[in-house]
């Protein structure tokens, strides 16, 4: 409707209602009044109120318009939470030059989250302040997004926070799990509870021997205790997952004639989102399922094309209840088709 069309339709009431109704739009949608506390002001029922406000739509006198930051895609958003059954899905636009990211120790690795705004882990660490109250204990497990978010990280609420996996590399862990334990503390003025330790060890053995260490044990007493946890994906091919490129070639021909085709924090998912090489997790230092699965929020941040199946397959799995995206991966994700995948909501082990 063009500005000439909409006055003449806005002028079609009488000058006393337009007057009227102008003001009691600016009490209801500018200053937040209630319809019975308009009504009271005015002198007429909230019914009248009601009807009003109704008409100020019809005839163009209030136009509301919804708008979010151009990087998040809100409707996408929306469709992919009502899809997965998902409590929060923020959908950010993918960068048209997006790359993944290379691992710590590597040439391309960068020890802190871009500044642009397009990017998961700024979005991450806003909606991680939205989530965290005071007095909860944030989980962090391994993983690139992860170490990009504690990095952007303004603002918490005091929290404890603990570390949920082991990291990719004893010698980066100064640059990434740890770190990002850290930074988080930091920022929420909360304990720091990090694990010094490798994720992945060469036997059960070894890996039992370090829980029980005093350290790392006493950061597994947390896990209990953790309310909101934010986790990263990986697909099972070279660069996009730790543990892929952790094991040996033996072992992923192994796990790959699972059915393996996601992993999130050491934990093998296939595709329809069940976990497989329940063995591998004897022999990691990480958060187990069943904990994992009883914590209230757990955030997964993870985008890409490239990572768009793992995401659909953890998805199913129903250990995730929000996830962070880009546009790139959320676009696959809404385009699947067959049976729906259950609701991450749905905290019953699929396994089961």
């Amino acid at each position: 409707m063009s500005a000439m069309s909409a006055g003449r339709s806005a002028l079609r009431m009488g000058p006393a209602e337009l007057v009227q109704a102008a003001a009691m739009a600016r009490r209801f949608y500018l200053e937040g009044k209630s319809k019975i506390q308009i009504a009271e002001e005015f002198g007429v029922s909230r019914f009248k109120v009601a009807r009003v406000l109704e008409t100020a739509l019809e005839r163009d006198l209030v136009r509301i318009e919804i708008r979010v930051p151009a990087e998040l895609d809100a409707e996408r958003s929306d469709a992919l939470r009502a899809r997965y059954g998902l409590r929060h899905a923020v959908v950010v636009e993918s960068p048209a030059d997006a790359t993944e990211d290379a691992l710590p120790g590597s040439p391309g690795f960068a020890g802190s989250a871009p500044t642009d705004p397009e990017n998961l882990g700024e979005v991450a660490a806003d909606l991680l302040g939205e989530l965290v109250n005071e007095g909860d204990v944030l989980g962090l497990a391994w993983g690139r997004s992860t170490i990009h978010m504690a990095a952007a990280l303004h603002q918490l609420p005091p929290c404890t926070v603990v570390q949920l996996t082991g990291v990719y590399d004893a010698g980066t862990a100064e640059r990434g799990s740890v770190e990002a334990v850290r930074r988080a503390a930091q920022v929420s003025g909360g304990e720091a509870h990090p694990i010094y330790a490798p994720m992945l060890l060469p036997d059960p053995a070894t890996a039992a021997a370090l829980r029980n260490q005093t350290g790392i044990a006493r950061a597994f007493e947390y896990f209990d205790k953790v309310t909101v946890a934010a986790v990263s994906i990986g697909s099972w091919e070279p660069g996009i997952s730790t543990v892929h490129d952790m094991l040996s070639d033996e072992e992923r021909a192994h796990y790959a004639s699972l059915g393996v085709a996601a992993e999130m924090s050491a934990h093998l998912f296939d595709a329809q989102g069940r976990r497989v090489g329940r063995d591998l997790g004897e022999r990691c230092i990480t958060v187990e399922a069943d904990r994992l699965r009883r914590i209230p929020e757990v955030v997964a941040i993870a985008g890409g094309l490239r990572k768009a199946s793992a995401i659909d397959a953890v998805l199913r799995s129903g250990l995730v209840t929000s996830l962070v995206t880009d546009t790139a991966a959320a676009d696959f994700l809404l385009s699947e088709t067959g049976t729906a995948p259950r609701p991450a909501l749905d905290r019953a082990d699929p396994d089961d």
